[in-house]
């Protein structure tokens, strides 16, 4: 038996472990590489290294700081669509381990980083290691994932993203203890440290199995049988077997349809995706994956994630506590996916996404007004500082137990399994964009409006409820294949989604290629996209 098919010596609970325990190790990547800058730049010996700053550690540009932070999610973006390209052909265990190797040489690169160009180039070639990985671990998960726990386990795995982000902070705030923080191990072993998880992956993401919906769109029914049976193991075999042949049906619907192109990511977002997907609208999916991250960005987490040293500084806090809370913020976000895997199947994705958004508008709301209050009256700021603080907390814990986690599970779901992980790529692009683009205008934001800055967090929470009761269906509790039958009228809302649904959603049942529209939606194509 050969290294590559060593899983099937795993029992079903065992082989379960593996796939979640590799997935953690690649969202902890991902997790600990967003964290780690706060730290680096935070290293007087790295500032002088890269040329924006004094030898004291004082930035004195912030605008070249801010592009070599904000670069890395350039090269997240493309990351993002060449992995999931690359995994809708050669598999998502090979993408996992092509992106493993960018992640391990740009995390290398990064750490011998000699000068402000040499570090950016590393920055892109990390970011698109961590593109390809965020994009197509939450697949793998969804993939070989019942549809009744689909949510919770992927809420599991992201664990990891606050455990890397907690790992950065805490091993910074040790870091600056040596030579009183004027070392180059302070940031260069910062830097390192994240190719311990790449090695890992490397080493042994070829151990696991790829997933069955993959390797039934590729053609390989046997192999794609025989992964489900090991996974789901030989309790329950009926319904194992209905779950087959819903995979197979759904591929039989598809095998008519051409692959896509890097080129047609465009073409898609134009509402262009030709006659191969007509009735799929797969523009409508794609924009519906970039909204969503970008208004995650916009709850008001990445100003407490980048910047909570920023704002507990203005809590009237000393450096030392400051490190010591910021870390404690990213380890609450720990207790908040926990939570989040425990009600994201239970409650549904829409009533995570709704309830989490009136929980950080009312929170944002609170904060500003504790903002306001101190700089009205600056002797009472000690004062009011803990309640600051506490929301701070909380905005951490709301956003992790339901947005957090949400916000990248519901793109793995809206896609059919021949283009899933390259469909994904549209969710971490827009987490891309959106934590890219909130990095960069929150400290102007921070600089002009203070503790306002909250007040728009809170309106944009408030806003964010409709968008999702108009425009996001539920997808808890309902396998991968009938899922795509949401979107094949071509009418945008949730109620029009749901009566498709209610009339095909039972794939079993439909004739091959009759799933893909709705009656009442044929006829209403214009260059091979629904209007």
């Amino acid at each position: 038996m050969g290294y590559t098919t060593l899983w099937k010596r795993l029992s079903p609970v065992q082989l379960n472990i593996a796939i979640q325990a590799f997935s953690l190790i690649s969202i902890f990547f991902e997790g600990y590489d967003q964290g780690v800058m706060g730290g680096v730049n935070a290293s007087p010996r790295y500032v002088t290294e890269v040329g924006i700053g004094e030898p004291n550690g004082k930035v004195t540009d912030t605008v070249h700081q801010g592009g070599i932070v904000s670069v890395y999610y350039v090269g997240c973006i493309f990351g993002c669509f060449a992995g999931g390209w690359a995994a809708d052909r050669v598999g998502r265990i090979n993408g996992l381990f092509m992106a493993s190797v960018f992640a391990l040489i740009g995390g290398a690169l990064q750490a011998a980083t000699q000068s402000s160009d040499f570090i950016i180039v590393a920055r892109v070639i990390t970011g698109i290691g961590t593109g390809a990985l965020t994009g197509i671990t939450p697949v793998l998960v969804a993939e070989t994932s019942t549809a009744t726990h689909r949510g919770g386990f992927l809420g599991y795995v992201f664990i990891a993203n606050y455990l890397g982000i907690a790992v950065a902070y805490w091993l910074s705030f040790g870091l600056a203890f040596v030579q009183n923080g004027y070392s180059d191990l302070r940031w260069r072993f910062l830097l390192a440290f994240q190719c311990l998880p790449a090695l890992i992956l490397l080493a042994g993401i070829k151990l696991l199995p790829d997933s069955p919906r993959y390797l039934a769109s590729v053609g390989r029914l046997d192999d794609a049988r025989e992964v489900l049976h090991h996974i789901r193991g030989p309790d329950q075999p009926a319904a194992v077997e209905r779950e087959f042949l819903e995979i197979t049906a759904a591929t039989k619907n598809k095998e008519s349809q051409s692959g896509s192109s890097p080129l047609q990511f465009a073409r898609i977002l134009a509402g262009r995706s030709g006659p191969a997907h007509a009735g799929q609208h797969l523009g409508r999916r794609a924009w519906l994956c970039l909204a969503l991250q970008i208004m995650a960005s916009w709850t008001g987490i990445t100003a407490v994630t980048a910047y909570s040293p920023v704002l507990l500084s203005a809590a009237g806090y000393d450096e030392l506590t400051q490190n010591g809370l910021a870390g404690g913020l990213s380890t609450v976000g720990i207790l908040g996916t926990i939570i989040s895997a425990q009600i994201v199947d239970r409650l549904g994705r829409r009533v995570c996404l709704m309830g989490g958004a009136v929980g950080l508008f009312i929170v944002n709301l609170i904060a500003a007004s504790v903002y306001e209050a101190a700089g009205a009256q600056p002797e009472k700021a000690a004062t009011l500082a803990p309640v600051a603080v506490a929301m701070l907390f909380l905005m951490n814990l709301c956003y992790a137990a339901t947005w957090g986690t949400v916000a990248f599970l519901v793109p793995t779901e809206m896609w059919a399994s021949e283009m899933r992980a390259q469909g994904n790529g549209f969710g971490i692009t827009g987490w891309a964009i959106g934590v890219g683009w909130t990095v960069l205008v929150n400290p102007v934001m921070l600089g002009k409006l203070g503790g306002r800055t909250y007040f728009l967090f809170a309106g944009l929470n408030l806003l964010w409820v409709p968008v999702v009761y108009l425009f996001y269906p539920e997808t808890a509790g309902r396998s991968l294949e009938s899922i795509d039958v949401l979107f094949s009228t071509s009418k945008p809302f949730v109620w029009d989604m749901e009566r498709a649904y209610r009339e095909h959603g039972n794939i079993l049942q439909q004739p091959t290629g009759s799933a893909t529209e709705s009656e009442g939606d044929k006829g209403d194509l214009v260059h091979g996209e629904h209007v």
